[in-house]
């Protein structure tokens, strides 16, 4: 997609190699920050840092191109180098974590932060056991130290009980333990990302929200929450223990950290004591080494076992920190994960597996508090959506969601829909007209569906719409015949094929689908034969000088070419090249409010074609439109208990929002090796569960015989 482009950087990094004699290594980025890294490799080309670039899909992705020897480097969080470890290609792959992100107050810790928990130094305890009935507080749920690694812990050391309760979901198996153990706490946050879910959670639990400022929210902000708001919790709110980092109880007691002096404060550490896992306690002062119960491991670069010249690699990859610095960058965040407070430091090659258990981290990702046997089973059809299914279930598996994903693949829907209700498998994704029918033929429920952001109702469906630029002579369906037309997709998009061949069937402007290129006289619509009139506008990658590319890339149903999708049709319409786009609502809404920071278009610059007659400004899509489309919708069995059902919804919905707002580290929405709506809608921002007065099932159906003219 972008070869050409890699080749002119290349040549200019060769032409500094060829001076300084450097070896040139190349970096592996998420694709989201392609630009980014093309300003790195010019910047970094000018001082004679030669860093070469090479897009993936996503993090995940480029673990596995550094893994198979196609880039070499590779930034990482922890729970990466936990995927690196744990995957297929790690024995061949020889990953080594080469060089790590450090603090620079802390730039010797070994560890990013270490995880203790303090307690008064006259509480009288000598063991874990005797925690049982203290009062406790917490940084937050879901949270490393003040969450994740007590229970991990403490479960290991067999002090929380039945925490592997079939009943109970891994997020209310961990809640119950704690609830039952301590006798009050606080823990803010959203305890689940299902609003129903979360509120019987609080309500169940209420007494770990206790000793929080707000015990009826119990949620950020808490003056007893986070890092410190744990300390403050145990030192004025009538805690007895606190689980937080080692560098806040320094700054709390006013003692020194790392290369910053000791500053002033109201506390006393001598009134405090580091309580230990195995039951004794450590003073809090500048000299004695607290007592850790885990430590989570610095961020880093990571390489492959193809990497011989580590040393200078280190050097370049902390030269381009500084660089990235001086400059500002924004690829210095991006893709170095560095900011004004850390650096990159060099530190000695380790397994990505050795650096997690050092620091005694490994068994807190791997964590489980589900039955131990239960897993979310999803069913697809395809070896392209079995292959996402797969990278979902392990990388949600490191980021803490839970149920652990397993993926089925049947031979089609029907058997995916079987298997379903006879418990062969947990969840299927289908198209909303597919919906009723599964309801009532396979005992199926609706648990979640998709959401879009604006432009959609209030079920999730995404208006077509037909937009034309402002002062354009087209006034309606008609004005259309012999004008030019881009479409955000072809055959099985509903915005920009589907509801606008039906539409112009219709209102008897054209007989049958075939007519559309006799309608136009020319068209983009990405996905058709790349020799039809259909095609004749598309550009290719516009991004590429190379004529080779652009003609290899044209009509192509991928980003590589410039016009596909709902925000592509939009630039095929403003840069002039069509005189009417076929898109979703929330294409248009997206590029008129700003999230995409491509367009400089608002409101006032276009208009929308009514089916009926006349125009209409983009705020009245939902009064002018050709259709709303149903979005996608997760189902489960009927037949299963309503804990079952609620264990499912949570963990669903916990990898949406995480992946929703990370796209960088895994693609749930979005393209996947160049095919479209694998699993879910491309166009999808994020998933929500479904209410039982939801009654759009029977109307989605008819909405999708109707627009189905094949």
């Amino acid at each position: 997609m972008y070869g050409s482009m890699f080749l002119l950087l290349f040549v200019l990094a060769l032409g500094h190699v060829q001076a300084n004699k450097t070896v040139v290594f190349t970096m592996c980025v998420p694709e989201i920050y392609w630009q980014e890294c093309v300003d790195m490799m010019q910047e970094s080309a000018r001082e004679g840092i030669p860093m070469y670039c090479t897009s993936g899909r996503d993090r995940y992705d480029c673990i596995d191109k550094v893994g198979k020897k196609e880039a070499d480097v590779v930034a990482v969080d922890p729970e990466d180098m936990y995927l690196a470890a744990k995957s297929q290609l790690a024995k061949d792959a020889g990953y080594n974590v080469i060089e790590q992100v450090r603090t620079k107050e802390e730039p010797d810790a070994p560890y990013r932060y270490e995880a203790v928990a303090v307690i008064h130094k006259d509480l009288n305890i000598s063991n874990v056991q005797g925690l049982q009935g203290l009062k406790s507080c917490h940084t937050g749920v879901g949270r490393n130290v003040g969450y994740k690694i007590p229970i991990t812990k403490l479960t290991a050391m067999g002090v929380l009980q039945n925490i592997n309760n079939p009943e109970y979901s891994a997020r209310e198996n961990e809640l119950r333990a704690l609830s039952t153990f301590f006798k009050k706490g606080c823990l803010v946050g959203t305890w689940s990302p299902d609003p129903l879910i979360h509120q019987r959670l609080k309500e169940t639990y209420s007494n770990m929200c206790a000793l929080c400022e707000k015990p009826e929210v119990c949620d950020y902000p808490d003056i007893y929450s986070g890092y410190e708001g744990a300390l403050r919790c145990l030192a004025h709110n009538g805690g007895d223990v606190a689980w937080t980092k080692v560098i806040y109880v320094k700054r709390f007691f006013g003692l020194p950290v790392g290369v910053s002096p000791a500053l002033p404060s109201n506390e006393n550490p001598a009134d405090f004591r580091y309580f230990c896992p195995d039951g004794s306690k450590v003073p809090i002062d500048a000299t004695t080494k607290p007592c850790t119960w885990a430590a989570r491991p610095w961020q880093g670069y990571m390489t492959n076992g193809n990497v011989r010249d580590v040393n200078v690699m280190q050097q370049e990859l902390t030269e381009l920190g500084r660089l990235g610095e001086t400059e500002k960058a924004k690829w210095w965040k991006d893709l170095m994960l560095l900011n004004e407070k850390t650096i990159a430091v060099a530190a000695p090659p380790v397994a990505p597996e050795e650096h997690l258990r050092n620091a005694k981290y490994m068994d807190v990702i791997e964590r489980n508090s589900g039955a131990p046997e239960r897993n979310a089973r999803w069913c697809v059809w395809s070896e392209a959506a079995f292959e996402k299914c797969q990278a979902l279930a392990k990388a949600a598996f490191s980021r803490d969601v839970r149920p652990r994903v397993e993926c089925l693949r049947e031979q089609n829907e029907a058997s995916c829909l079987t298997a379903v209700r006879d418990n062969g498998a947990d969840l299927v994704v289908l198209d909303g007209g597919s919906v009723i029918e599964a309801i009532q033929q396979y005992n199926l429920q609706p648990i979640i569906s998709e959401t879009y952001g604006n432009g959609t109702t209030e079920f999730g469906e995404r208006a077509a719409i037909a937009v034309i630029k402002k002062g354009s002579n087209i006034n309606n369906l008609a004005d259309l015949r012999g004008k030019r037309s881009c479409h955000s997709g072809y055959k099985g998009d509903f915005a920009g094929w589907s509801a606008p061949v039906y539409t112009l069937k219709k209102y008897n402007l054209i007989k049958s689908e075939e007519e559309i290129s006799k309608f136009f006289p020319a068209s983009c619509a990405p996905g058709a034969r790349e020799d039809s009139k259909l095609c004749q506008l598309c550009v290719g990658n516009m991004a590429s000088n190379d004529d080779r590319v652009k003609q290899a890339t044209k009509c192509k149903p991928t980003e590589a070419e410039a016009y596909k999708g709902g925000l592509g049709a939009l630039k095929c319409l403003t840069t002039g090249n069509g005189d009417v786009a076929f898109l979703s609502a929330p294409s248009l809404l997206q590029s008129l409010h700003g999230t995409n920071s491509e367009s400089s278009a608002s409101g006032s610059d276009y208009m929308l074609i009514c089916p009926n007659s006349g125009l209409a400004t983009p705020e009245n899509w939902l009064q002018c439109n050709l259709g709303l489309e149903p979005p996608r919708v997760v189902l489960s069995s009927a037949a299963k208990t309503a804990n079952a059902l609620e264990e499912l919804i949570h963990g669903v919905l916990a990898s949406s929002s995480l992946y929703g707002k990370n796209q960088d580290l895994l693609r749930l929405f979005g393209s996947w090796g160049g095919q479209s709506n694998l699993i879910f809608k491309d166009e999808a921002t994020g998933l929500v569960s479904v209410e039982n007065t939801w009654d759009k099932w029977e109307a989605w159906k008819a909405t999708r015989d109707n627009y189905k003219y094949l």
